[in-house]
């Protein structure tokens, strides 16, 4: 009987123990601390740091994308590197040099493959998502001899990833049906110097912002075979010319129901344009040069953050009435802005101050601080199911 007793003791108290280990993910996420070559896993139900993990090289420019299980972190680092992390253990599986350059990534909507946009060599690596065993090298060659660096890679239905070619002046679509062997179909003359890029949530458009012209380029991935058109053409034409300190990134497009919100480039606005016809639709005057324009999710309100020398500043745009409801002074270097994924809270990366503020979207207060070494992205495991995120 003593035995017997013992023995449901003892698988009681391991069954509890291992009970007490177990946690999901989706309130789990990751932020970039770019000084020191570390990631810092976080949860957003109680604001609070979980783990660091080092050794993931230079991330100046860092980016990160998600298993479908929201278990993995794909890291893609400026130098180059791809380094996929277990965030419920906080370790690094795998870490692969696989360029001299790189700008970014994405992962097939089957979760299967991690693409890797790149300015050294020019061009689009793959990689198979569990074993990081590279299964395709895309050469972003435009001419005959010549190479473009790549930007605006992102995530499209069907297994197929969206690029573009800064040097080249190109948009291509690349078709992952046979993943030793994409597909390649080539969009020619779509604007000069497409910077960055974005694929609308519905996952039906892709928009390559221009900096060589005022206008963007708009591809149709429901009918690719109507080739690339301009829109928002001239919409700085009669405006002050100002210096780019930093160009936006247009991922952090605010699509609001039927309006989609967006940074100008070189100029203190954001513009509203209607996304079905992609006709602007209005201009509101901001504090400086938008870098961030998102939307909470439920799109009542828009977040913005802007290039030095303005950004100690966050302000908030009521959608409803595209007015400027709240001006913010979070402090220096406010970096990135990611919303839970019901909206309650916004995270903010303030890098020169070392810390991450948490914003409560009600009361437009700020609820927490955390310490982080210059922080910079912020990316919460709900992008693991939204496209081109």
């Amino acid at each position: 009987m003593r035995s017997f007793l013992v023995a449901v003791f003892t698988f009681l108290f391991i069954a509890g123990a291992a009970a007490a280990e177990l946690r999901g993910t989706g309130d789990l996420g990751v932020v970039i601390e770019r000084a020191n070559g570390k990631l810092l896993v976080v949860e957003h139900s109680g604001n609070s740091r979980l783990a660091e993990v080092e050794g993931l090289g230079d991330l100046s420019h860092a980016t990160v994308v998600f298993s479908r299980d929201e278990r993995y972190a794909y890291v893609f680092g400026r130098d180059g590197g791809l380094t996929k992390v277990d965030i419920l253990k906080g370790r690094i599986v795998k870490r692969v040099m696989q360029a001299g350059n790189s700008i970014g990534g994405a992962i097939s909507q089957d979760g299967r493959w991690v693409a890797v946009s790149n300015y050294e060599p020019g061009g689009v690596r793959v990689f198979d998502a569990a074993t990081l065993e590279m299964v395709a090298d895309v050469p972003a060659e435009y001419a005959p001899g010549k190479f473009s660096k790549t930007v605006g890679l992102v995530d499209a239905p069907g297994n197929q990833f969206v690029f573009s070619l800064y040097d080249g002046d190109q948009i291509w679509l690349m078709d992952m049906a046979d993943p030793h062997k994409p597909r390649i179909k080539r969009f020619e003359n779509i604007g000069r110097a497409p910077y960055d890029a974005l694929i609308t949530p519905d996952g039906r458009y892709y928009i390559a912002g221009l900096f060589g012209e005022d206008s963007m380029a708009l591809l149709d991935l429901w009918h690719p075979e109507q080739g690339v058109r301009k829109i928002l053409k001239g919409y700085a034409a009669h405006e002050e010319k100002l210096p780019v300190y930093k160009m936006p990134h247009l991922e952090g497009w605010a699509m609001a129901g039927d309006e989609a919100f967006v940074p100008a480039v070189g100029q203190h606005k954001v513009l509203v344009m209607n996304a079905g016809s992609w006709q602007q639709q209005a201009a509101i005057d901001v504090h400086g040069q938008p870098i961030f324009v998102i939307a909470r999710p439920d799109g009542r309100q828009v977040w913005v953050n802007f290039a030095y020398p303005d950004n100690d500043t966050v302000q908030v745009i009521d959608v409803e009435s595209r007015r400027i409801i709240k001006t913010l002074k979070p402090g220096k270097a406010v970096l990135h802005m990611e919303f839970t994924p019901r909206g309650e809270n916004v995270w903010l990366s303030v890098r020169d101050e070392n810390r991450i503020d948490v914003y409560d979207t009600s009361t437009l207060k700020r609820v927490k601080s955390l310490q982080a070494n210059k922080p910079s992205g912020i990316f919460f495991t709900d992008r693991a199911h939204k496209i081109g995120l």
